[in-house]
């Protein structure tokens, strides 16, 4: 049996009870560890590390014992297998990635680890985090543990992190890495019920991150609320000189946040965010947001993101392209898979052919032709003007605003195969979430409450570039007035 006394602590309230010596870090390690068995059939880890588990909890009861505990001592964490992990496979979900184990250690996973974390193991995601409902993972797809009242069709927990998402829900770890390109952190996020953190750009290191568009991947925490996304995004960012895009500024402590008044806090509705078809219960959502918000002090301001309804297929351009160039290093020669050919060109070709799956195919096509020289300026210059347009409303937004509320999400989750063979569609679940990415912006989905099928809805605040800060605070508003207790079916367990 799950001991859920266990795994129903998020990362504060486990951090304390290890403070307090009431739980050790072993026997916390070992209740997830039998919760990772138990719900095998959500599909969530790609690689089990329970080894390296054991002996890291085993390392913090000792750091623990002797008061030298560091700020995640002996807390469990799922890492999205996008992360390269010293001597542990990392294949980005993708075929072409078999047997890969690199010889070093990702920055924000290796500041996670020297803040005292313990790895469970590496979390399933879309290949090449190309997805919004990891069904295009070749590992197979991360089942959410939700389900609709009365159905129990499988449904998806969103993508690209899927399979952190659904860990988290489940309590299959304690929390999560994710990364988010167009929404990756915050979309799975609202679909399993828990809070899901972009940073600004250039926040969080992406040295030894698997690269899918260099110019909008950023990593952030996957947590159960609030406070935890605030206390794990305190390790995870800071500057690197391996990574040219990291900002070399202070990072604040994001828990004192946490609680804070926001009172005289202006939150900026878009008006260009009430998109055709949205659904009554997600609108109404909103605004029971906007009231919680006006309840605790905040003065709501309507304003224009006029260049709103370009953002998707800007995104659209210029994430292709810039994937179609960080893949050509995947060719069977270094690591990873080779199918062999009768020559070198031949190689190439087979190998991708087996290794890639059809979404990355599809967008490494769509990546190059907007790239070719006949089309650059017609696709891709356009695309990248048409960004900076987007990124100027929102320069000129924050200058009467210091944060924007949004629904995160057009739904709530939907059923795994019901979009898998529309791209449009499934491409139209990032739609509130990909002009954070084009800006840069600091971007945070926190549940709010169910849909009429019981499934959960995220809102979303979107903060000023490096004002993290301030997003926790509001955020936590938010999470406070919701008092959003819901749990997952978590069908797995009996």
């Amino acid at each position: 049996m799950v001991d859920t006394t266990l795994t129903s602590l998020g990362l504060v309230e486990a951090r304390d009870a290890l403070d307090k010596k009431e739980i050790s870090a072993v026997e916390l390690t070992d209740a997830y560890i039998t919760a990772m068995e138990k719900g095998r059939g959500l599909n969530t880890y790609i690689t089990e590390t329970t080894d390296l588990a054991r002996e890291g909890a085993k390392r913090a009861d000792e750091n623990l014992a002797k008061g030298e505990g560091k700020p995640l001592e002996g807390l469990p964490l799922g890492i999205k297998d996008l992360y390269c992990t010293e001597g542990v496979l990392t294949t980005a979900a993708s075929h072409i990635l078999d047997g890969y184990k690199p010889h070093y250690e990702s920055t924000v996973s290796a500041n996670l680890w020297r803040d005292g974390a313990v790895m469970l193991g590496k979390l399933n995601l879309d290949e090449f985090a190309m997805g919004s409902s990891n069904e295009t993972s070749f590992y197979g797809t991360a089942i959410n543990p939700w389900r609709r009242n009365g159905d129990d069709t499988p449904l998806v927990a969103g993508g690209s992190s899927g399979g952190s998402s659904a860990a988290v829900a489940a309590g299959l770890c304690a929390a999560a890495t994710g990364t988010d390109t167009g929404g990756s952190i915050r979309q799975p996020a609202a679909l399993t019920g828990i809070v899901g953190m972009k940073p600004s750009y250039g926040r969080c290191s992406r040295w030894g991150i698997v690269a899918f568009a260099s110019s909008l991947d950023q990593a952030g925490p996957m947590t159960r609320s609030v406070a935890d996304a605030a206390l794990m995004l305190r390790s995870m960012a800071g500057h690197d000189p391996m990574d040219s895009t990291s900002v070399d500024i202070e990072v604040p402590d994001y828990t004192a946040e946490v609680g804070g008044s926001v009172k005289g806090l202006r939150v900026g509705i878009p008006k260009e965010y009430r998109v055709d078809g949205m659904p009554a219960e997600v609108d109404a959502l909103w605004q029971q947001g906007i009231d919680w918000l006006k309840d605790a002090g905040a003065e709501i301001v309507e304003i224009s993101l006029p260049h709103t309804q370009y953002a998707l297929p800007a995104y659209y351009i210029v994430a292709p392209a810039e994937a179609s160039s960080n893949l050509a290093r995947y060719d069977g020669v270094r690591y990873g898979l080779r199918e062999d050919g009768k020559d070198l060109i031949e190689m190439y070709q087979n190998t991708r052919a087996a290794g890639f799956g059809d979404e990355v195919k599809r967008r490494v096509l769509i990546g190059t032709y907007v790239l070719s020289a006949g089309y650059y300026d017609a696709y891709y210059r356009k695309a990248q003007q048409v960004r900076t347009l987007i990124g100027q409303d929102f320069d000129t937004a924050f200058e009467s605003v210091d944060t924007i509320l949004a629904p995160t999400t057009p739904t709530g989750a939907f059923g795994v195969g019901e979009k898998a063979d529309d791209p449009v569609s499934m491409y139209l679940n990032d739609v509130f979430t990909v002009p954070a990415n084009l800006a840069g912006l600091p971007a945070i989905s926190v549940p709010a409450g169910l849909d009429s099928q019981g499934l959960p809805l995220g809102l979303q605040l979107i903060g000023k570039h490096f004002d993290e800060a301030t997003l926790f605070r509001a955020a936590s508003a938010i999470e406070s007035a919701a008092g959003f207790t819901a749990k997952p079916t978590v069908w797995w367990e009996g």
